[in-house]
């Protein structure tokens, strides 16, 4: 059958990527850990993963009521670990890992965390853990037993779970007590000043303990949750519905609406419809040592009818010769197979050992295209290291692409590729990409861009990574006379630098502007005139600052041009600041809204303030810029974490391609300090009546962190994604988002609340009107919203992200010990309405004593004390406000 306008390109990496964890019955498989290039040969490390997992299966299957546990577990090895006997990878790289074993960051030290980029209920990235923490005691016993730490980070990572704890606010107010923010409120212990370790005392200021006290709680408890809250103690489960405490201001209350770990374990979470079979009689997981050595790439080009349609042959040889000449490392293997209905054998597996290998095997890329399409037919011809595919014929070798041990990555080409072909890298492993037509969408170049892979090195690679390659520019235009732009060099990169042009007829101009010395012009480009292309190569490392570029198209008429620069890391010393995008789901029926996210960091260390846009666009051709923030609200869980988010909410039918942009051009981004999920540093415990106090948390630098980031410029590449919505049913009319960040303070006699802005859908648009109710029960602002106390006002919503403030009074109504519960939501001019927002809390407390004296002891049971105020306190918030009123009675 004859291809119609449609193509396919698959790239069949021989070292392949893991592609999720499984639950098996009860046990878990498919579990990879990978451990860093940094980290030293050292076989006692892999002996304390061993024995961490075994721990953790016990400690798992006592927290899940007998029902979970860890099954097979993978662990990946460097490179250049030469010492022991490891098996050759199959399926498991090193940006797929869901567990990474790397030397600490300056942000979290040797804490263990989790990246979570925020909805409840939804899987994390990855867990981080040091050398240091498996290997040494006296830094892993600051944290708890190994087993159980990974157990409180598995529940970030699996179930989408979220810390009990809260550092910014240690302590908070139910009614007229002190409370120590925790889960359950039955853990119990003392309140003592961790300076000379005398008994707390309340700030006038704020109504709760000073800023030097700490809660120190008994090491053995009565109580049997939570390890989310802290892991260290004698407690073996989760919070449970009927345990869990809805006041404590943690990040858990905050994202997951007041409800407990437990819950969102079997209500929201991945596994939360998953059928309990019985346990078997062992279950002390299995593990196999692995090691990714060379690379194997093979290269399946599609060369049926349709690719001879307009720029589509030169399209592919231009995108695939930058994979070969840019991107793939030195001792790599690439092999290219042409197909038709038929496959044929370009070229061998060829080691990259220089120029004269890369040169050659751009000769061997095909030129013409003509014939049938048959997807499955180089699975016919290869073996279990190649496989060829197609875009538009039925697809029927799925079985045999599971049980290659290959990896397929796919790039359909067109508006009418199948989108089945996508099965073969959802089966296998790979990476989907959908890619536009025309030489002014640099889409395929972006892509082959985006196909390197990694042993996690940032120094060498990108991303994902076996070489570093960070993309820094990529834009394409048709266009008439000049086409000026600029790109940043920034300080992390400059190495290899690299300024492709690719053109649609003839050569243009080129003028290429250094920040300070060089001027480069068309003469220092290598032309390569079958290919269409111009490069550039600087030598040396390219200077730090603004380069600009411009390109003369001396035609009458316009054709399509394209720039792209690519850089390296600029030495090993400097890690570079990187970027990576992803979409919250591969494939939507329309049913809720798609999530952008965009991570950028160094290291590990977030770096914000930076202006991040996305470009989403359809197969059919429309197109969506997507301002992604890190502001805390609508989309994004946690403000200043270097995850930048936003919905998506046009939802229509068709494949999607994911460009994401980054710019730090005026120098506003900086790093933060804003931490992610993980185990809390004990402080220490309370043992036969006595506290035992570990050192402080070893602290982070600000000075490390204020370092000036510079101006920079990325640009990556997501994997594609598809929507299908049931047939003859419109595309859905979302509600405005959940207010998360609802935040409260007193000003003389009347409260004032704030938020950021949710928009008509999502967080786009604007909002058509506000609903606030109180309450004094603040479970019924939970389960019945509509039956508490509505708050009349007059404001009008403004555009979604912009704040929000409303002040009113109400103390006329608050009696003596009255707690009131506030909460929000937001409705569109549909008449939908947003969830719930988080819930504040106002109590005014009538004098039964005197505030205690430094020298007073208060209640030591865990159970606080009384204080006399009126306080505002943000019972779900991260950072909450907590402020003392005189009052005034009438």
């Amino acid at each position: 059958m004859a291809s119609k306008a449609a193509s396919v390109l698959l790239l069949v990496y021989l070292s392949g990527s893991t592609f999720g964890i499984k639950l098996t019955g009860n046990g878990y498989t498919d579990i990879l850990i990978a451990i860093n290039p940094e980290v030293p040969e050292d076989p006692v490390l892999i002996t304390q993963i061993e024995e961490m997992f075994k721990e953790a299966s016990r400690h798992l299957l006592n927290a899940t009521k007998k029902h979970l546990y860890f099954k097979e577990v993978a662990i990946l090895v460097p490179p250049n670990w030469n010492k022991g006997n490891y098996s050759k990878a199959k399926t498991e790289v090193y940006d797929k890992a869901n567990i990474i074993i790397d030397e600490p960051n300056k942000l979290h030290g040797d804490q263990p965390y989790t990246l979570q980029y925020g909805e409840c209920g939804s899987e994390g990235r990855y867990i981080h853990l040091t050398p240091d923490f498996m290997l040494n005691d006296d830094v892993s016993k600051y944290y708890g037993p190994r087993g159980k730490v990974f157990v409180h980070e598995w529940a970030h990572l699996r179930w989408g779970v979220f810390d009990e704890y809260n550092e910014e606010k240690p302590f908070y107010l139910s009614g007229s007590i002190i409370e120590a923010t925790r889960c359950t409120i039955n853990i119990t212990g003392k309140y003592i000043h961790k300076r000379d370790q005398r008994d707390c005392t309340t700030d006038p200021v704020t109504g709760l303990y000073t800023e030097d006290c700490v809660f120190y709680p008994d090491k053995q408890q009565t109580t049997s949750a939570s390890i989310m809250y802290n892991q260290g103690l004698s407690v073996k489960e989760f919070c449970t519905k009927e345990t869990h405490n809805t006041e404590a201001p943690n990040i858990q209350n905050r994202l997951c609406g007041n409800i407990g770990v437990e819950e969102v374990i079997t209500s929201l979470s991945v596994d939360a419809s998953v059928a309990v079979v019985p346990t078997p009689p062992s279950i002390l997981p299995t593990f196999t040592v692995v090691q990714c050595r060379q690379r194997v790439v093979c290269l399946v080009l599609d060369v049926s009818g349709s690719m001879a349609a307009g720029s589509r042959m030169l399209n592919l040889k231009q995108a695939a010769t930058l994979f070969i000449q840019k991107i793939v490392e030195d001792q790599a293997y690439i092999g290219i197979v042409q197909f038709t209905a038929t496959a044929t054998i370009r070229e061998p597996l060829t080691l990259i050992d220089g120029e004269a290998s890369r040169d050659k095997l751009v000769g061997r890329l095909p030129l013409s295209a003509g014939g049938g399409t048959d997807i499955c037919a180089g699975v016919k011809k290869g073996d279990a290291i190649i496989l060829l595919t197609d875009g538009e014929s039925s697809i029927n070798c799925q079985k045999r692409v599971n049980e290659s041990g290959a990896t397929v990555h796919t790039i359909t080409l067109g508006p009418n590729a199948n989108i089945d072909v996508k099965e073969l890298s959802d089966i296998s492993g790979g990476k989907y990409h959908n890619a536009a037509d025309g030489v002014d969408s640099n889409d395929l170049v972006d892509i082959f861009a985006s196909h390197t892979t990694s042993d996690g090195n940032l120094t060498k690679y990108l991303n994902i990574i076996c070489l570093f390659f960070q993309q820094l520019e990529s834009t394409g235009l048709n266009m008439i006379g000049w086409f000026n732009g600029s790109v940043s060099i920034d300080r992390t990169i400059g190495n290899k630098t690299s300024f492709l042009v690719i053109y649609e007829r003839s050569p243009p101009d080129i003028l290429v502007l250094s920040p300070f010395t060089r001027t480069y012009d068309t003469s220092h480009f290598k032309h390569d005139a079958p290919a269409k292309t111009l490069t550039l190569d600087i030598e040396g490392t390219a200077e730090t600052g603004k380069w600009k570029y411009s390109l003369l198209n001396k035609e009458s008429t316009a054709q399509s041009m394209s720039m792209t620069v690519t850089s390296r890391a600029v030495s090993d010393a400097i890690p570079p600041v990187m970027v990576k995008t992803h979409m919250s789901q591969q494939s939507s029926n329309g049913s809720k809204p798609m999530l952008v996210y965009a991570e950028v960091n160094q290291k590990g260390v977030p770096v914000i303030l930076a202006d991040v846009m996305a470009t989403l666009k359809s197969d059919s051709g429309d197109e969506y810029q997507l301002q992604l923030l890190d502001n805390g609200a609508g989309a994004d869980a946690f403000r200043n974490d270097g995850i930048y988010s936003s919905y998506f909410t046009e939802l229509t039918t068709g494949k999607y391609s994911l460009k994401v942009k980054v710019h730090n051009n005026d120098g506003m981004a900086r790093f933060s300090l804003r931490r992610h999920s993980g185990a809390l540093y004990i402080p220490g415990y309370v043992v036969n009546g006595q506290v035992v106090m570990n050192p402080p948390k070893p602290p982070v630098s600000e000075d490390d962190l204020q370092a000036d980031v510079g101006s920079f410029t990325r640009t990556v590449i997501g994997e594609s994604f598809s929507v299908l919505l049931p047939p003859g049913v419109p595309p859905p009319n979302f509600p405005p988002n959940k207010i998360t960040d609802l935040n409260a303070e007193i000003e003389e006699d009347k409260v004032l609340l704030t938020w950021t802005a949710p928009g008509e859908d999502m967080d786009q648009g604007t909002a058509t009107a506000y609903e606030i109710r109180f309450s004094e029960d603040s479970g019924l602002l939970r389960s019945n919203f509509s039956t508490a106390h509505l708050v009349t006002y007059d404001l009008s919503p403004k555009k979604a992200g912009s704040p929000e403030k409303l002040s009113f009074t109400l103390f006329s109504i608050i009696k003596n010990g009255t707690t009131l519960f506030f909460a929000a939501k937001a409705e569109d001019k549909s008449f939908l309405k947003s969830e719930t927002s988080n819930i504040i809390q106002v109590t005014k407390i009538v004098p039964k004593a005197p505030v205690p004296s430094p020298t007073d002891a208060p209640d030591t049971s865990g159970s606080g004390v009384n204080i006399t105020a009126i306080v505002i306190s943000v019972t779900t918030v991260t950072m909450v406000a907590c402020l003392i009123a005189s009052v005034t009675m009438s």
